[in-house]
């Protein structure tokens, strides 16, 4: 067990901050349709111009700089319109340096990597915990100029770091390259320059506790009435007072609507996001608002009546519930689902298998579920992997974040409490200890099924060895030996039997016990004395 890293301790992840939901607008008419593009477009003109500005301040930002840009908005929009705006750049320009600041981590881990390679002789192997050296001269050659490059990058990383530079492009960077791959992406000139322009808009406000409705800006009152806030210049567009513009359509949300207008009659801030889908053709809106952070319940009381582990694959969950005691009951479970296409239908696939989870692991009972803390932010590199082009795509695919997220805000409603653990080890020693005493001639149990029962185990505070199968009744202790895995602490544990001097089973070998020179007394048995055994005398050694 040397050279094992120190595991880290399961804790309960903290139920969900925020809340977003989203429904279509439905029957829009041409000028309602034509007044929500004028306006986006004018406002996401003025947030580029807004992140051009911010960006320039570099980490010379503070709340004067951010004053000045706010009154530099207002006039050509209005004072809400400009504190949406400004707090948007904000959060964009953070959000680019922790992208930033994560580029610069996976450049050192590859740098880390070609380094000890490089430094290994050609040919050697590597073992389970590093890599070994390049196949040969010519991949040594090329892994030495691959490094002179990942060190330039790393170099200038660093340095817009250092300055507070960051490089953001509104619409998306990988659209603004599309731009010059038009045939490969099956579009044209027209359809790109649509999508673009689209992805530019800027229709969201902030919510603010006390107004009408929870906002003033977009305003959605409890019967569905959507109204904007025109922004200075396009003020002659209004239909009703005070430079606002109601929308022709009725909105309500399925999901969460109660809670959503209990919000809104009492006045109590909803942030909303009006975006156009250029594919559909179709306007939505999205609400947000954010809820008290619960306090996490205790471990004891989230594991009082077992757990659910819980192993994600690139396919599938495979689950299999444990008792208090961390011994397996029933049958494993598995929760298929499908990552390729788009990023909708991933999405989707991942909600499908995780409603299935938590609808089993409701009507198991239980109160908890345990996932692997999973982050495979230095897994993802080339240099540590090499070849192994397949095994990089499938750990790249794995939507680790993505899963953890939603199954924290889905078992939110559930009242199931969601416990990480420390992913290391968990699959070999699952498949070590657990994978062949739960398969037999009509259950097989997969590596999956092993590793989900070393994850709810090591939720549980229990180690992941299981224990010794009992002796059959033909020993000594008569069965009396016991693998229930209970804690140290509770009464009639099993323990580490104490040694007893003499034989360790009833059948005595020959010459050995009390009697070992009588072989009489070996074989009396209780019987009389004229149905004793003969004895023979030794042979002579030598005749």
């Amino acid at each position: 067990m040397g050279g094992l890293r120190e595991l880290a301790a399961s804790f309960v992840v903290p139920g969900p901050s925020g809340v977003a939901v989203r429904t279509r607008l439905k029957q829009l008419t041409p000028a309602d349709e034509k007044v929500l593009a004028l306006v986006g477009a004018h406002l996401g003109s003025l947030a580029s111009r807004d992140l051009k500005v911010r960006s320039a301040n570099g980490l010379g930002h503070f709340a004067d700089t951010w004053a000045a840009r706010k009154r530099a908005l207002t006039p050509v929009s209005s004072s809400r319109w400009a504190g949406s705006l400004t707090k948007a750049t904000h959060d964009q320009w953070a959000l680019a340096r922790r992208g930033q600041l994560a580029h610069i981590q996976s450049l050192e881990a590859g740098i880390r990597t070609l380094a000890h390679r490089l430094s290994l002789p050609v040919g050697q192997k590597g073992s389970k915990q590093a890599p070994g050296g390049y196949r040969s001269k010519r991949e040594w050659h090329a892994k030495t100029r691959r490094l002179h490059v990942l060190e330039d990058r790393l170099e200038r990383a660093r340095a817009d770091r250092e300055a507070g530079t960051v490089h953001v492009v509104r619409g998306g960077k990988r659209l603004a390259r599309t731009r010059h791959q038009l045939p490969a992406a099956q579009l044209t000139a027209a359809d790109w320059r649509r999508r673009w322009e689209a992805s530019r808009w800027f229709l969201q406000a902030d919510g603010e506790s006390g107004k009408r409705y929870g906002n003033e800006t977009i305003r959605i009152s409890s019967d569905g009435e959507v109204s904007i806030k025109l922004p200075a210049p396009l003020k002659e567009l209004a239909n009703a007072p005070h430079g606002r513009y109601v929308l022709a359509c009725r909105v309500g949300f399925a999901h969460r609507g109660s809670e959503w207008a209990d919000r809104v009659e009492a006045n109590r801030a909803v942030a909303y996001r009006i975006h156009y889908d250029v594919d559909r053709g179709r306007w939505y809106v999205t609400a947000s608002w954010q809820n008290p952070v619960s306090p996490a319940i205790p471990m004891a009381a989230a594991l009082a009546h077992g757990v659910v582990g819980v192993d994600m694959n690139a396919d599938h969950l495979a689950a299999w519930r444990l008792d208090v005691h961390g011994n397996p009951t029933g049958n494993p479970h598995r929760f298929f689902y499908d990552l390729t296409g788009t990023a909708q239908h991933r999405d989707a696939q991942v909600r499908h298998a995780l409603t299935r989870l938590l609808h089993w692991a409701r009507s198991c009972g239980v109160k908890a579920i345990a996932v692997e803390d999973l982050d495979f932010g230095a897994e993802k590199t080339r240099e540590k992997h090499g070849r192994r082009k397949r095994f990089r795509q499938l750990i790249s695919g794995m939507p680790t974040g993505r899963l953890r997220a939603r199954l924290t805000s889905m078992a939110d409603q559930t009242g199931i409490a969601i416990i990480a653990v420390d992913p290391a080890y968990t699959s070999r020693w699952g498949a070590q200890h657990w994978q062949k005493p739960l398969t037999s001639n009509t259950k097989k149990t997969t590596r999956h099924d092993a590793a989900a029962v070393a994850i709810g185990r090591r939720a549980q505070g229990h180690p992941i060895r299981r224990r010794t199968a009992p002796p059959p009744h033909d020993r000594s202790d008569r069965a009396g030996h016991r693998t229930v895995q209970a804690r140290p602490e509770a009464l009639g544990r099993e323990g580490t039997r104490p040694r007893i001097p003499g034989p360790r089973t009833r059948s005595v070998r020959a010459g050995r016990g009390a009697n070992a020179g009588n072989q009489n007394a070996q074989h009396r048995s209780g019987r009389s004395a004229e149905h004793e055994s003969w004895q023979q005398d030794s042979l002579p050694l030598s005749l």
